[in-house]
């Protein structure tokens, strides 16, 4: 199989831009080093295949000129070599795991997500065969290691922000101005769409207290059947309530603060394999299990019960969400009936959401709404099952008109990046002294 070559061009049919440059390339007769790290060889195919993943999916300051390519060519080559680094930092951290199903779950879903830009299998055949891949199986394979290196790189260095190993260092702001003035003077900072900034109030249907009890021995049921040897996965496709029951339950991999509170709770104090007792949140009743358990984060599964709703509870939601909207015109404080009523499942605050991609329910009570008023009571439908609609009002904390993106607009995110930047910076510094590194470029 031709190697460099194919992953060029796959970098630019694939990823849907244009391959500007490539006939100059394809004269090149074989592949060369252009550094070396620890024993692993950096290629230049590799910068090659980045330069034109770069420049198809629109990554901003790819100049034009072509010094200034044989430059960003050169700052290519530093970007592999810390990558390497941190693979191989990662796999020698026996702590850091990665396993073969989830890479083939995200290596699926690319192919997935590729296959659907041509009209057959055969024209997605032959476009593999055109571009040097001898079959599709033959490009999965190389998709397996690039997604597997990846998910090392990431898991190590969560890790190491989370044991403190890899900390941020503040910039100064003689810096952060810099870095914004470079960006505006490559013209990269583009409009900032108008933005809204608001605090709601989220009403949910309750359950009577028999339907929750229903759902509570329902639950209890199935535990004990999974306790006694039960498959898992079986029994989430058969009961669960929610997406997860076509995946058999699985929620991934996830670390502190991405699940509900009582969840997290219990998933972080479980052992692998051990059925965990009812669980309540706000969405209902859990059953959960870990599969894996790693220092920062967790893999598990979990099956949801939902109690029912009757159409008692659905209009004594509606009833409640009318006499908060009047309590909050009547001059009640908001925050303090948020604090009171508002469902813990929902955002309270939604910080800097732009207008045109506001959710529907929320772009039409929001219509006219300044900065400091309250929105009409709107409706979250949940689709096909009209009794568990939510209810919710909404209080507008800023507007923000299109416009420039100005300095003092996006001087806190520039800050923020920085900082992970030159914190980063320092780290793979450390990295490139106690490793060989060997730079042969050009």
């Amino acid at each position: 199989m031709r190697r460099w070559l194919p992953a060029i061009t796959l970098a630019a049919s694939l990823f849907g831009g244009a391959v500007s440059g490539l006939s100059a390339q394809a004269g090149e007769p074989i592949d060369r080093i252009v550094a070396v790290v620890g024993t692993a060889p950096i290629l230049f195919s590799m910068v090659e295949e980045r330069f034109f993943q770069n420049q198809a999916n629109r990554a901003p300051g790819i100049p034009r000129d072509s010094a200034g390519v044989v430059a960003y060519k050169r700052a290519l080559v530093d970007t592999l070599i810390n990558e390497e680094l941190l693979y191989q930092e990662a796999i020698a951290d026996t702590t850091i795991q990665v396993t073969d199903q989830e890479v083939a779950e995200a290596v699926d879903g690319v192919l997935t997500n590729q296959r659907r830009q041509y009209k057959t299998q055969p024209e997605f055949e032959a476009e593999m065969r055109g571009i040097g891949f001898n079959s599709v199986d033959d490009y999965r394979k190389w998709l397996v290691e690039q997604q597997r290196k990846q998910f090392y790189r990431e898991r190590f260095s969560l890790a190491l922000r989370q044991n403190g190993t890899l900390k941020d260092l503040m910039p100064t702001e003689k810096e952060v101005r810099a870095y914004y003035d470079a960006f505006a003077a490559a013209g990269m900072l583009g409009m900032r769409p108008a933005a809204v900034s608001l605090r709601q109030i989220i009403v949910s249907p309750k359950p009577t207290p028999e339907a929750d009890a229903k759902a509570l021995a329902l639950v209890d049921s199935i535990i004990v059947e999974l306790r006694k040897g039960a498959d898992f996965a079986t029994a989430a496709k058969r009961f669960g309530m929610d997406g997860t029951r076509e995946t058999g339950g699985d929620l991934g991999f996830f670390r502190r603060g991405a699940m509900v509170r009582e969840f997290e709770e219990v998933a972080f104090q479980l052992k692998p394999g051990v059925i965990s007792n009812a669980v309540k949140s706000p969405f209902g009743y859990h059953v959960i299990q870990v599969t894996r358990a790693q220092p920062t984060e967790v893999q598990a599964r979990h099956i949801l019960i939902i109690p029912e709703i009757d159409s008692t509870g659905a209009l004594a939601a509606k009833v409640k969400v009318d006499n908060i909207a009047a309590l909050v015109a009547a001059g009640a404080s908001f925050d303090s009936l948020q604090r009171i009523f508002h469902d813990q499942s929902e955002e309270r605050d939604i910080v800097g959401i732009y207008v045109d991609s506001l959710p529907p329910a929320y772009a039409g009570a929001l219509v006219g709404v300044d900065s400091g008023k309250v929105s009409r009571v709107f409706s979250l439908e949940v689709q096909g099952q009209p009794l568990r609609t939510k209810w919710g009002i909404a209080k507008v904390t800023e507007r923000t008109p299109e416009g420039p993106a100005t300095y003092d607009a996006v001087r806190e995110n520039i800050r923020i990046r920085l900082s992970r930047e030159l914190g980063l910076g320092a780290y793979m510094g450390e990295l490139r002294r106690r490793t060989f590194v060997d730079i042969r470029w050009p």
